[in-house]
């Protein structure tokens, strides 16, 4: 069966429309091609991926050198805002980019909302979050 990237576009555009202080989400893949979301103007949307998918590679290593596993969330605080990338299954990475505005635990709930929503358009078996 073959995944419906459309839907997945619509939950993540909705996302970004629906959701306070969010700029801009999309769907990854851990290689660094994007799939699916949108992202602020000015943005290249390629490049973000292969950073994300960069970060999340730094994470996994940082993550095995402390003993503390498998990264599922990484959070960056910048002067202009917030990236943050969450893994969804082993397939997908779903980058989030905020204001400071932002409430970190709310945006947190809603995150997790969506990477279930879309791990089940996806069907993977071993997601969480």
């Amino acid at each position: 069966m073959a995944i419906d990237i459309q839907r997945i576009d619509d939950i993540v555009r909705a996302f970004v429309t629906e959701t306070r202080h969010v700029e801009g989400a999309a769907l990854l893949t851990p290689a660094g091609l994007p799939m699916a979301g949108t992202l602020p103007n000015g943005l290249e949307t390629e490049r973000a991926a292969a950073m994300a998918a960069a970060v999340i590679t730094i994470g996994n290593r940082v993550g095995e050198e402390l003993q503390r596993g498998t990264v599922q969330q990484l959070f960056i605080q910048g002067t202009e805002g917030y990236s943050m990338l969450t893994l969804c299954g082993k397939e997908a990475l779903f980058l989030v980019l905020t204001t400071l505005e932002a409430q970190q635990g709310i945006l947190l709930l809603e995150i997790r909302r969506i990477v279930n929503e879309i791990s089940q358009i996806i069907d993977f078996p071993e997601h969480s979050v």
